[in-house]
């Protein structure tokens, strides 16, 4: 192999420059051709690639967001599209690809891997939802961008002695609530991977309030349900008034953390290595503190899990 190329898709998330320069300086090192390819799989197709040279990604590894841009590609997901980026990676002398995104990125690698063009998968996402690694790049950043955003309206409920549901962001995956929530002090946290009584969580607050706490915290992640219906339900249920936060899109954004400059690091390393041992259909992760690659399959085809013991232990030490 003598020349790869790497693209990010799907959603942005800190830490995927730290990747994209890994990439290309790791496969530099070994002597390989390294070219970006620009706005993802929409540019692939349309053949927005460019050669990147060591000093093309100097100054990157401490911003947010991605260098190479990102984009949604429906027509990526037809025989039809997939054909066309084929065409143009052969075009630009491509023999490898690393795609830095999520699972959605990872079915378009696995595309083309099938059709003979080796991928591999690096996780890119702050929600932290990728089967088959502890973590994903953006997940620590996104979450300490949320703990911020806890303490500073934690603030403002003590003082006025409210209720405040945050909601942030996770898809269908709660690690991002339940870990913010737990770090946060957060009285009640909802996750879409345990059902919520709210009969429980108006008691909570109520008990909450006749012990003389005096404001409460409720983690909600948008795979539940949205904080405005959340707050709806408790004000119908109890008569109690809340004010809701929903955090959107500042969760992505943002220079990355230290732990996620050095997974983007380790893992755009190992995704070149996996290349250059001629493997495809890959995905790199980190399991027990050890970098490892696996059939990028298992990232669609088997269940997240969240860590339960997590969320009782937020439950036994909010009473």
């Amino acid at each position: 192999m003598k020349r790869i190329g790497v693209l990010t898709s799907g959603g942005d998330s800190p830490g995927m420059n730290a990747a994209v320069r890994a990439v290309v300086r790791k496969g530099i090192y070994h002597g390989l051709e390294v070219a970006g390819v620009y706005q993802g799989y929409q540019g692939l197709i349309e053949g927005k690639i460019k050669d990147l040279e060591a000093g093309d990604v100097g100054d990157i590894i401490q911003r947010g967001g991605t260098k190479l841009y990102s984009a949604r590609c429906p027509e990526f997901k037809t025989d039809a599209g997939q054909e066309k980026a084929i065409e143009q990676m052969k075009k630009h002398g491509l023999e490898g690809l690393v795609v830095i995104g999520g699972d959605g990125s990872y079915q378009g690698a696995m595309a083309l891997t099938r059709k003979g063009f080796p991928c591999v998968g690096v996780p890119g996402t702050i929600d932290n939802d990728i089967p088959g690694t502890d973590y994903t790049i953006g997940f620590d950043t996104a979450l300490n961008t949320v703990i911020e955003a806890i303490d500073k309206i934690r603030d403002t409920a003590t003082s006025h002695e409210r209720t405040f549901i945050i909601e942030v962001m996770g898809r269908d995956a709660g690690d991002l609530a339940l870990w913010a929530g737990l770090a946060g002090g957060a009285e009640t946290i909802l996750i879409p991977e345990e059902s919520y009584d709210l009969d429980e969580i108006v008691d909570r607050l109520k008990k909450g309030k006749a012990r003389g706490k005096r404001h409460s915290i409720i983690i909600v992640a948008e795979g539940v349900m949205s904080g405005n219906e959340l707050a709806t339900l408790i004000e119908e249920k109890a008569g109690i008034e809340t004010r809701v936060s929903v955090l959107g899109h500042i969760q992505r954004g943002g220079s990355p953390t230290a732990r996620d400059r050095v997974l983007g690091s380790l893992f755009g390393a190992r995704a070149v290595e996996v290349l250059l041992e001629g493997e495809g259909g890959k995905a790199i992760g980190m399991r027990n503190h050890l970098v490892v690659d696996y059939d990028m399959t298992k990232a669609f085809t088997e269940e997240h899990d969240a860590d339960m013991t997590l969320y009782t232990l937020s439950k036994e030490l909010s009473i």
